[in-house]
């Protein structure tokens, strides 16, 4: 038999760098996944900067962590990387660093000193304009002369990198980069920025994380963590938290599922804090699941099609965390801003949500009632309590409980069921509690 014959085809690297671009990333996602390179390299300290000076504005991320090798920053531009991501990293595709900036800007410039006894840096561009010329992958060797004076400052105190944006094509106009509505445009993009930074790195910034706590800052500002859960107002319910084993293909792991119920408005410690929780996308859109991936948020609101948004549960709001063991599993996208919850995992987490969603139900509705009505028969849940695992026999009932529960609320007759479990909890009372109905 004749061995087959090869033939290389090399891509046009002009034609593939622009449509890399177009990748999914918007500038907050962009930014954050900088950050994860940061904290990757063990930073402690990430300072973003997003300066404008017309069509000379640009990006600076820089970080005190641990610097990169002549030859690791070379890597680093190269798409797709050769090295391996050990478990927990942030990292994934090796492919982060580029698609990100590119998907903002036309240039992006690294420097980096891995060194505290020896004041050296290392600076690499990748330039499309170079990489569209030449048809090749190209990258420019640089001096630390081209380096704006914030990058050296940074670099010479210590190790760490600094990346930074230049021609900022996918931000600015086109036409007048100058003008007003460009400074308003970066002046949105930074406060937009700072919000998402906040949200999906809110861990890190507590310090939540193996007692390492990060500070990031933007434009001189230190920014605050915004945390889902409301883990200091103290009318939140947190319902019992569960663990799933998940096994597909070859590929096996664990799932942390945790519960909560936000406070009602009047519950809430100020009307401030009200407003805050309610989030970028506002109470509705985002309740729901919150998936962590190595600690770091990716998803932020929505059921993953186990059920609909609903007016009635905006109070719900559920974590689950996997580590980078399950990334094939959850087929986290490079921008890591999205995960598909996969169908095994999908049916063990339709009983827990469908319990969570009743008890924001609940919360909802007796808030809505009002005064009034909190003096009649109205049911006012308690906090679930563990006791230890249930027989099949209870289990079963209590999935019975909340069948009904979510098919009554499915139905716009929420309020006939809590009629019906007053007459059962009178005449039937074992009925009722064994259906998890009982109050």
């Amino acid at each position: 038999m004749t061995p087959p014959k090869f033939q290389s085809i090399t891509p046009s690297a002009a034609r593939l760098t622009e449509s890399l671009r177009d990748i999914g990333y918007d500038f907050p996602a962009a930014v954050a996944d900088l950050v994860d390179n940061s904290v990757s390299a063990g930073a402690e300290h990430v300072d973003v900067f997003v300066e404008f000076d017309g069509p000379e504005s640009y990006v600076l991320i820089a970080d005190d962590g641990a610097g990169m090798s002549e030859s690791a920053l070379t890597e680093a531009l190269r798409f797709g990387s050769r090295r391996d991501y050990e478990q927990g990293e942030l990292g994934r595709y090796g492919l982060g660093l580029k698609t990100a900036s590119l998907s903002q800007c036309r240039a992006v410039t690294v420097a980096t000193r891995k060194s505290v006894k020896v004041p050296r840096m290392f600076v690499r561009t990748l330039d499309l304009d170079v990489v569209s010329e030449a048809d090749q992958w190209l990258v420019l060797k640089l001096g630390r002369e081209g380096l704006p004076q914030r990058a050296l400052t940074y670099l010479t105190e210590g190790t760490g990198t600094v990346v930074i944006w230049e021609k900022l094509d996918r931000v600015l106009p086109e036409s007048r980069p100058e003008g007003g509505w460009a400074r308003r445009r970066l002046d949105a993009l930074a406060k937009r920025t700072s919000a998402h930074l906040g949200m999906v790195f809110h861990r890190f910034l507590e310090g939540t994380t193996g007692g390492r706590r990060l500070v990031i800052t933007m434009n001189g500002e230190k920014i605050e963590p915004w945390n889902p859960f409301a883990p200091h107002e103290a009318a939140r319910m947190e319902l019992p938290s569960q663990r799933f084993e998940v096994t597909v293909g070859n590929i096996s792991g664990t799932v942390q599922m945790s519960r909560y119920v936000l406070p009602a408005k009047e519950h809430f410690s100020s009307q401030e804090q009200f407003e805050r929780m309610s989030g970028p996308l506002k109470w509705n859109r985002q309740q729901g699941l919150y998936v962590y991936r190595a600690d770091r948020l990716v998803q932020w609101g929505g059921w993953n099609g186990i059920r609909g948004i609903d007016e009635h549960t905006k109070l719900a709001r559920a974590s689950l965390d996997f580590d980078t063991d399950l990334d094939g599993v959850f087929n986290i996208n490079v921008a890591k801003v999205r995960v598909t919850v996969p169908v095994q995992l999908r049916q063990m987490l339709e009983r827990p949500i469908n319990e969570l969603c009743s008890r924001a139900d609940e919360a909802y509705r007796k808030t809505a009632r009002g005064a009034d009505v909190r003096k009649s028969s109205s049911r006012v849940p308690r906090q679930a309590i563990w006791r230890g695992p249930e027989s099949p026999e209870v289990s079963a009932m209590k999935d019975a409980g909340l069948a009904l529960r979510a098919a009554s609320m499915q139905a716009g007759e929420y309020a006939a069921l809590l009629r019906i479990v007053a007459v059962l909890e009178t005449e039937a009372p074992a009925v009722a509690q064994g259906l998890g109905l009982s109050t």
